[in-house]
């Protein structure tokens, strides 16, 4: 279920419209609808998210294989109704997907590095994540403002390697690259806490 919502204060809330006084945006801040109101704040589409959904999202983060008893004997809910807010979280693309977390070196992926891609001619199309997707050394790609226009999280057995991979996105993509490689890793992957 996707609504507009305005972000305001419980007070203005209740003011505006007293039904919605234990509605939660995302962001976990008092909502209220924007139909018929005059919003003096912030509006954004989004799913509508609840305490209980925040702590079934925290007990999935937690253990993804967790059983829908489980994770009801945690929240203070029956499976049922656990198994049907998960359905709709899933259906409004909340949870978007469930995976296993692999050691990289357990399976032998040693060199972690980012590498920050810049364009050789400032006029080619920024089409990088496409030409790098199908690399399986790219874990993850970001868009981002400032000097480089993306930012990709690489891991690769050797530093031969990483350096082959360098060479392969250069020539691949047309891009100047400046790499960092990762020493150690205190944490990575932590959990959405909304």
């Amino acid at each position: 279920m996707r609504l507009s919502w305005c972000v305001c204060t419980g007070r203005e809330a209740a003011r505006q419209s007293p039904a919605v006084g234990n509605l939660l945006s995302p962001a976990g801040a008092r909502a209220a609808p924007v139909r018929g109101m005059t919003p003096r704040c912030l509006t954004y589409d989004g799913p509508v998210i609840d305490e209980r959904d925040l702590e079934i999202i925290a007990a999935l983060q937690e253990d993804a294989r967790a059983t829908y008893a489980d994770i009801a004997r945690r929240v203070g809910m029956s499976p049922s109704t656990v198994h049907d807010r998960v359905r709709k979280l899933e259906e409004a693309g909340v949870i978007k997907a469930y995976k296993a977390v692999v050691d990289p070196e357990a399976v032998g992926l040693f060199v972690t590095a980012l590498v920050a891609v810049m364009p050789l001619d400032p006029k080619q199309p920024d089409d990088l994540p496409e030409r790098v997707q199908e690399l399986a050394e790219v874990e993850d790609c970001f868009s981002v403002a400032g000097e480089a226009n993306c930012i990709l999280k690489v891991r690769t057995r050797t530093t031969s390697d990483l350096e082959d991979l360098l060479r392969r996105i250069r020539e691949k993509a047309g891009v100047q690259t400046r790499t960092t490689v990762v020493l150690s890793i205190p944490f990575e992957g932590r959990p959405i806490s909304p």
